[in-house]
């Protein structure tokens, strides 16, 4: 059964929270990466990662923006970026109605497992590269907002502190 999870905002300690690697893939894990993909669909996201949900775990679920299959990943890792930046428009599930541009690797591999506990490499550029860097930082406890240049977050100070004040954290 699949469940849709609240989404831990802005201000919650779980997001800036380092997340635990995962020792090995069972009902439990499978049953988490069923509620983010759910969770994810609900909320009209790209990602989710699982201290989104509270579950400070390293999982994250995407969608490929070419296939627009739903994937997941667990223990994700960067192990290659690639020399060419991009700057591009982010939004983030935790930080509603906020968006600003950052700055990120055009191209990164990642390793990790996938579903079924076997090792995964995903080459990923564009889109999928970007969406990638944003899930695995919030299993890092780093936020999008966290890229942008001091004066850029003191513009949208105020607008952090509001979300901030409803997390109830």
């Amino acid at each position: 059964m699949m469940a849709v999870r609240p989404i831990e905002k802005y201000g919650s300690n779980v997001l800036r929270k380092k997340a635990e690697w995962i020792k090995e893939v069972d009902g439990e894990v499978l049953s988490i990466l069923r509620d983010m993909k759910e969770t994810m669909h609900a909320f009209s996201g790209v990602g989710l990662a699982g201290n989104q949900i509270g579950i400070p775990l390293r999982l994250i679920t995407f969608i490929h923006p070419e296939t627009k299959e739903d994937l997941a990943l667990l223990n994700p890792e960067i192990v290659a970026r690639g020399e060419e930046k991009e700057i591009g428009e982010e939004g983030c599930l935790s930080i509603p109605e906020v968006y600003a541009k950052v700055e990120r690797c055009q191209k990164v591999v990642v390793k990790g497992l996938d579903e079924r506990g076997r090792e995964v490499l995903l080459e990923a550029e564009g889109f999928l590269a970007r969406i990638l860097q944003h899930e695995i930082d919030h299993l890092d406890g780093i936020l999008f907002v966290d890229h942008l240049s001091p004066s850029r977050r003191l513009l949208l100070g105020n607008k952090l502190k509001k979300i901030a004040r409803g997390s109830g954290d």
